[in-house]
Formats: C-alpha cells, structure tokens, sequence
C-alpha cells in the first residue's frame, strides 16, 4: 500500500464540512446556538470544538462540545456507531470521566446527514458530544510512572468494559480492524511513513516479535469482544490523557 492509496481512499470518506456548516448542523440537529466553533485534529473523521451562546433553556448545561462527524464508510454502519455511542454512556455510568452523548432534538444518540457533493449524495453520521478539557500525551514527559499509569487504566477500562452488553455487539468484530491488537502484522504496510532509520528497525523487530512470540499462542488468550475498547482509550490519551489518569 503507497502512501498515495491511503491518502487517496481518506480523501474519499472523511467529510469536508466547513466551519459555517458544522455550526448550523449543530443548531439544526441539536437545537444549540453557536457561538465559536474550530476544527480539531483528526484522521479519517471530521471534529469541531464548539462553544454555544447560553439561553434560558441551556443555563445549566455544558457550554462546550465537540461534533463528531463520521466518514462516509463508517457511516454506513450505523450499528456500530451506535455501540461505540453506547459503550461511553456505559463507562460513563461505570465511574470514567468520559464525554457525555447529546441527543438530537429527535431524542436520538446520531443523526444521519445527507450532502449533495456535486457528483453524488454522501451520508454522514453525526454525534455530539461534552468537551473534556486536556493535554495531548505528546506534551507531557514519559516517565515511567506515566507509562504504569496508561497500563492501569487500559487494564481497568477492559476489565469493566467485559461487563457490557449490547445487541449489535458482534458489529465490533471486524477481522482487518488496524487498532485489533491480534492485527499488529497490518502495520508493515505503513512502515513507509517511518522512511529508513533507527525507528523503522525497532518496529520491525516489535512486529516480528509478535508475529514469533505472540501470535503462534494467541488461541491461549481469552478474547474480549470489546474490540472497540483500544481505539476509545487512544483517543482518550490523544484528548484527555489528564483527566483520565
């Protein structure tokens, strides 16, 4: 895979709203007035910090969100849309200071939003949800401690997360899932990204070292099927690694 197919096939999913955009969605779906919204990093979705003007109806409530538009791909499967939603109610209420879901004005977790791009119609899914203020894990040093501290909270949220339960469960079960701990070997196709150096060589041999030691044993280890669980604790480190720790 060069790295043009994969900028290529991310170009062709992930949303492109503008800021204008993103600001009357989130009026329209979520009946919130908008008063400052700006994009926040992201891959193949698209997100938006949005602050909202306070009214009598929103006085008690957050002033800030972040709006999660979800690329064309992933929006065609809403089942699994609707778990990931569920699984951060569900750790929610399990005592994790994870963002909390806003409903549309329907009463509805996501919403699906249909644009006419010029060539064709694209679908997205779209959630809104609570801002939790923090720092990247790229700002802060590594320390030993930290790195304990990651693990502990990995273990915790997997361990809790054996406790949810949900019908479209099995939507979390995707065989070439990159963020798949079991699918480490996908990673040699983005090693061009790490040009030829001493960083390359070191994930070659993590790799193959999975693929010697891990992987010929992986029958012997209990599979969670909370598959999801590892891309909601990156993105916890990417955005709110303080508030979790």
């Amino acid at each position: 895979m060069s790295s043009g197919d994969g900028q290529q096939s991310q170009a062709l999913t992930k949303p492109t709203f503008s800021e204008v955009q993103a600001s009357a969605l989130v009026e329209s779906v979520f009946g919130l007035k908008v008063s400052k919204i700006q994009p926040l990093p992201s891959y193949d979705d698209q997100n938006f910090h949005v602050c909202i003007s306070r009214t009598k109806d929103t006085t008690d409530g957050p002033s800030e969100y972040v709006l999660k538009i979800s690329n064309s791909e992933s929006s065609k499967t809403p089942d699994l849309i609707d778990v990931q939603s569920h699984i951060i109610i569900f750790l929610r209420a399990a005592g994790f200071p994870t963002a909390s879901m806003c409903r549309t004005k329907g009463d509805n977790i996501t919403s699906l939003m249909s644009v006419d791009s010029g060539s064709e119609i694209k679908s997205y899914l779209v959630r809104l949800l609570t801002y939790l203020p923090g720092r990247p894990i790229a700002e802060i040093p590594m320390s030993p401690q930290l790195l304990y501290e990651i693990g502990r909270v990995a273990a915790k949220l997997d361990k809790t997360l054996e406790k949810f339960h949900h019908p479209k469960l099995s939507s979390l079960h995707r065989e070439n899932f990159i963020w798949n701990l079991k699918n480490v070997p996908l990673l040699e196709k983005y090693l061009y990204a790490l040009g030829q150096n001493r960083n390359r060589e070191i994930v070659e041999q993590v790799v193959q070292l999975f693929k010697d030691e891990v992987m010929t044993k992986l029958s012997h280890f209990r599979e969670s099927p909370q598959t999801f669980c590892l891309e909601l604790f990156y993105s916890c480190l990417k955005y709110n690694l303080l508030n979790f720790l």
